[in-house]
C-alpha cells in the first residue's frame, strides 16, 4: 500500500554529541532511516550522512515546535549522562506532542581492586572533598568561575590543573594550569600528566566508556583518589538502553515499520 506525503516524510530526531550517537546515527541512516543528527557544536561538529541540526531549539521555537513542524515520529536520546537540561526536555516534549522518546546512556565505570573512589552531589559536596587535597586535576568538564575561585581557597590548595576540551569563557587565575585538550586518552599519556603535574586528587564525571577511562587506571597505578560527580536523575523515558547493538536493534524494528526505509520508498515509487 502507499504511504501518503506525510508518512513518507516522517524522521527520527537523534539527540547526539558522543561516540555512540553518531555510530548510532550511522547505522539508523544506512539502514534507511530518516535521521535527524541534533547536537550543541560546543565542541565540534561531526561530518553525518544524514540531515544536522547544530544550536539546539530556541533557534526553532523550541523543541515541541520542532518536532511538530518537521513530522519527527520519536526521538532518540544519546547525549552525554550529565546532559541534564536536554534529556529531561526531550522527555517533556515528546509527551507534548504524543511522540515516543527513547533512550540510550552508557553504563556508568565500576570500581576495581586499587580504585580509590568518592562521590559528590554538587559543587559544594566536591569543595568540602577537597579540603585536604593540595593539587587537584580538574577533568569534569567546564567550571564555573565562582566554583574555581572556592576551590582556590581552600588553605591547602597550591594550584589546580583544569582540562577541557573548550577553553572557559572567563580569564583564569595564575594558579590555574589549563589543559586544552579532548579524547580518547591513553594510560601512560595520563600517567605522564599526572606525575609532571604531581596531581593529589583527579575530579571527574561518571561518564562511563572508554575514551577517558585511561586517567582511572592512571590514578589506580598511582594510589590516587578520584571524585566522581554522581549521575543526575533523568526522567524515564519509554525505553532505556546500555547496550548500542539492543538499541540499533530495538529502533530498527520499531520504527523501519513508522519511518519509510529507503528500500519501502523505493517500492512504493515503483507501484
Amino acid at each position: 500500500m502507499a504511504l501518503d506525503a506525510k508518512e513518507r516524510t516522517k524522521k527520527l530526531l537523534l539527540l547526539g554529541g558522543t561516540a555512540d550517537a553518531r555510530r548510532l546515527a550511522d547505522a539508523l541512516h544506512q539502514a534507511g532511516i530518516r535521521v535527524i543528527y541534533s547536537l550543541a557544536g560546543l565542541v565540534r561538529v561531526p561530518k553525518v550522512d544524514c540531515e544536522l541540526v547544530v544550536g539546539g531549539f530556541t533557534q526553532f521555537g523550541g523543541l515541541a515546535n520542532y518536532l511538530t513542524e518537521q513530522n519527527v515520529a520519536a526521538i532518540l536520546d544519546v547525549t552525554h549522562p550529565y546532559a541534564q537540561t536536554m534529556s529531561s526536555k526531550a522527555v517533556e516534549a515528546a509527551r507534548e506532542v504524543g511522540i515516543p522518546c527513547w533512550r540510550f546512556h552508557r553504563p556508568a565505570w565500576q570500581a576495581v581492586a586499587g580504585d580509590q573512589w568518592r562521590y559528590y552531589d554538587d559543587d559544594e559536596a566536591l569543595i568540602l572533598q577537597l579540603a585536604h587535597f593540595k593539587r587537584p586535576l580538574l577533568s569534569a568538564g567546564q567550571v564555573n568561575e565562582d566554583s574555581l575561585q572556592r576551590i582556590l581557597q581552600l588553605p591547602s590548595i597550591e594550584y589546580v590543573v583544569l582540562r577541557t576540551a573548550v577553553a572557559p569563557a572567563f580569564d583564569l587565575p595564575r594558579a590555574v594550569h589549563w589543559v586544552k585538550a579532548i579524547g580518547p586518552f591513553h594510560l601512560e599519556e595520563e600517567q605522564h600528566l599526572l606525575q609532571a603535574q604531581q596531581v593529589d586528587v583527579i575530579v571527574s564525571k561518571s561518564s562511563g566508556g572508554s575514551a577517558t577511562y585511561a586517567k582511572l587506571e592512571a590514578a589506580r597505578a598511582l594510589s590516587i583518589p578520584v571524585l566522581l560527580h554522581t549521575r543526575p536523575r533523568l526522567p524515564e523515558a519509554d525505553q532505556e538502553f546500555s547496550d548500542t547493538d539492543k538499541c540499533l536493534q530495538a529502533c530498527l524494528a520499531a520504527w523501519g515499520n513508522i519511518i519509510p526505509t529507503f528500500k519501502n520508498q523505493q517500492k512504493d515509487n515503483q507501484q
